[in-house]
C-alpha cells in the first residue's frame, strides 16, 4: 500500500498562524520535505519545526540554481523538479505518507505545486491550505484589502514594469509579490500609474524581523524576496478629471525640446494640433494623434476641451512657445467660455529666441515682437505698431513675413521702416531654423529682398544700436547711449 502525500500550507512566518489541522499532520508525516536555496536555510522548515517529531525523514529539495546563474533556467529546474518528485515517489511508493511543507499557502506560488503536478495523478492526496503573505501583510498593516465591490490584484513582480503599471491603474487593490531583485521596476511602474503615493511596504510580515512602510520610502538595496508591495482597500485615486496642456516644442530641433514639454507629450492619452507638428512628435502605444489643418485653431482647441471633459489627458502641440502667436491663446480663449477643464502651458523656445541665438545675440536689448499676417487684425494697425517700435529705437522680431496668399507686407514692412531707420540697419533673416533647410542671412534693410521671405522665415530688425562684425556676428549692446 502506497503513502499519501499532503502539500501543507504553513502561513507567512508566524508559527501560530499554522493551522490546527497543518500541526497535527507535520506531527503525524513519516517523512517531512522542504524546498531551500543553495545556502541550506529554509523559510519552510524554521516556520513547521516546532511541530516536528523525533524519528522523522527529512527531504530537504535544494534549488540548484537561480534565474542570475544559467542562460537555461527553466530547462534547468524542471529537471531539478523530476529528481525532486522522484525522490518523494520512492517514500510514497515504500508506504511513507509525506508532508511537503509550503510557506504561506501550497497552491499561492508554492513550491508544492510543482511536485503535486507530477505526483498527484499517482498517489492519494491531500491539500491544506495556509494563510498567504498577501493575508498576513493586510492584517500587520491594519487595514482591508478589499470591500463591497473592490477587486483585488495579485501580481508578481517580475512583469514588465509597463503591463504592470497598467494592470495597477485599473484596480482598487493589489498586492505584488516576488519583490528582491524586482523592487526597482515595481516602484517605477506604481509611479507610472498615480499609485506610489498609497502604497505600502510589509518585509517578513508576521515574523520577528517584519518591516513595514511606505514604499515610496524603502531603499532598493534592502529588499529581500520575501516582501510584498500592498494597494489596500480604497486607495485607487478617484477617477481622473481630464485636463489640456498646451505643448511648446520649439522651433523644429529635437534638442530644443524641453524636458518638461516631452514629460507631458509622453504622458498624454491625446495629442491635438496642426499635421506638421504633430507629425514631429514620435508615435507611442496607447496614444492617439488627432491632426487638423493650419485655420481651424478655434475648432481645435475646442476639440481638445471635448476630450478633457471625457477624462483625457490631452496635449494640444504647438511650434515654438505656444504662448508666441500660438495655440495657447485660442485654448484659454475656448476654456473661458466654460471654465470646468484645467488648462496649463508647457513654454517651448520661441522662433525669435533660436534665429537670435543661431546670428549672436541681436535680441541683446529691448525689442518688440510684431506679426505681418493680416488675417486677424487689420494691416493698419500692424503698420501702427510697426511705426511705433521703429520710433522707439526697438529691435523688432517679425512673425509670419509672407505667405503664399500675402506678398505685399515685407515690401511695406521695409518701405516703412526706412522712414524711421537708417538704411544700413542690419536685418537677420532665419528661415527653416532648426529644420533641415536652415539658413542664416544678415542683410540691412537696403538690401533686404522681400521676394526672398516666406511663411517659414523670421526676421529680425536691429536698433540703431545693433552691430555686425566682421565674422558676420549680429548683437544689440546691453547699454544704451545716454
Amino acid at each position: 500500500m502506497t503513502g499519501k502525500l499532503y502539500g501543507v500550507g504553513l502561513g507567512p512566518g508566524d508559527p501560530e498562524l499554522v493551522t490546527v489541522k497543518a500541526a497535527r499532520l507535520i506531527g503525524e508525516a513519516d517523512v517531512v520535505a522542504f524546498h531551500s536555496a543553495r545556502h541550506g536555510r529554509s523559510v519552510a522548515r524554521t516556520i513547521a519545526e516546532p511541530y516536528f517529531r523525533e524519528g522523522q525523514i527529512t527531504e530537504q529539495l535544494v534549488y540548484p540554481v537561480t534565474t542570475e546563474d544559467t542562460d537555461d533556467y527553466q530547462g534547468e529546474i524542471d529537471q531539478f523538479y523530476e529528481e525532486a518528485a522522484a525522490r518523494l515517489a520512492a517514500h510514497l511508493d515504500a508506504g511513507r505518507n509525506v508532508v511537503v511543507l509550503a510557506a504561506g499557502d501550497p497552491f499561492f506560488y508554492g513550491s508544492y505545486m510543482h511536485m503535486h503536478k507530477r505526483l498527484a495523478d499517482r498517489y492519494e492526496w491531500e491539500v491544506v491550505p495556509g494563510v498567504t503573505s498577501v493575508s498576513g501583510a493586510s492584517a500587520v498593516l491594519g487595514t482591508p484589502l478589499v470591500e463591497r465591490d473592490e477587486v483585488l490584484t495579485i501580481l508578481p513582480g517580475t512583469l514588465p514594469p509597463a503591463e504592470l503599471a497598467a494592470r495597477l491603474a485599473d484596480t482598487d487593490s493589489a498586492a505584488i509579490l516576488k519583490l528582491g531583485r524586482t523592487f526597482g521596476n515595481v516602484k517605477a511602474a506604481l509611479e507610472a500609474s498615480g499609485r506610489l503615493g498609497n502604497a505600502w511596504y510589509v518585509e517578513r510580515a508576521t515574523t520577528g524581523r517584519q518591516k513595514t512602510s511606505p514604499l515610496a520610502d524603502v531603499d532598493p538595496d534592502t529588499v529581500p524576496y520575501f516582501s510584498l508591495a500592498l494597494l489596500p482597500s480604497h486607495s485607487k485615486p478617484k477617477a481622473r478629471k481630464g485636463e489640456v496642456t498646451v505643448v511648446g516644442l520649439g522651433p523644429g530641433a529635437t534638442a530644443w525640446l524641453t524636458p518638461e514639454a516631452r514629460q507631458e507629450l509622453e504622458a498624454a492619452d491625446e495629442l491635438v494640433g496642426y499635421t506638421t507638428y504633430l507629425n514631429r512628435v514620435p508615435d507611442r502605444p496607447g496614444q492617439t494623434k488627432h491632426a487638423s489643418h493650419n485655420q481651424v485653431e478655434s475648432e481645435r482647441a475646442a476639440f481638445a476641451l471635448h476630450l478633457a471633459r471625457q477624462g483625457k489627458r490631452v496635449a494640444v502641440v504647438s511650434s515654438g512657445d505656444p504662448g508666441v502667436f500660438a495655440m495657447a491663446t485660442a485654448v484659454l480663449e475656448a476654456a473661458a467660455e466654460q471654465p470646468d477643464v484645467p488648462v496649463r502651458i508647457i513654454p517651448g523656445v520661441t522662433a525669435a529666441n533660436a534665429v537670435a541665438a543661431k546670428a549672436g545675440a541681436p535680441l541683446g536689448h529691448d525689442y518688440a515682437v510684431i506679426s505681418l499676417s493680416d488675417r486677424l487684425k487689420p494691416w493698419d494697425v500692424i503698420a501702427e505698431r510697426l511705426t511705433a517700435a521703429a520710433k522707439a529705437d526697438l529691435v523688432i522680431a517679425i512673425y509670419n513675413p509672407a505667405s503664399k496668399a500675402r506678398t505685399h507686407q515685407v515690401h511695406e514692412m521695409r518701405d516703412l521702416l526706412l522712414q524711421h531707420r537708417a538704411p544700413d540697419t542690419p536685418v537677420v533673416v532665419g528661415r527653416d531654423v532648426g529644420g533641415p533647410e536652415e539658413e542664416i542671412r544678415v542683410a540691412t534693410l537696403k538690401t533686404l529682398d522681400p521676394d526672398t521671405i516666406d511663411m517659414r522665415c523670421l526676421l529680425i530688425i536691429g536698433s540703431s544700436q545693433t552691430v555686425v562684425t566682421d565674422a558676420g556676428v549680429v548683437f544689440t549692446p546691453r547699454r544704451y547711449p545716454s
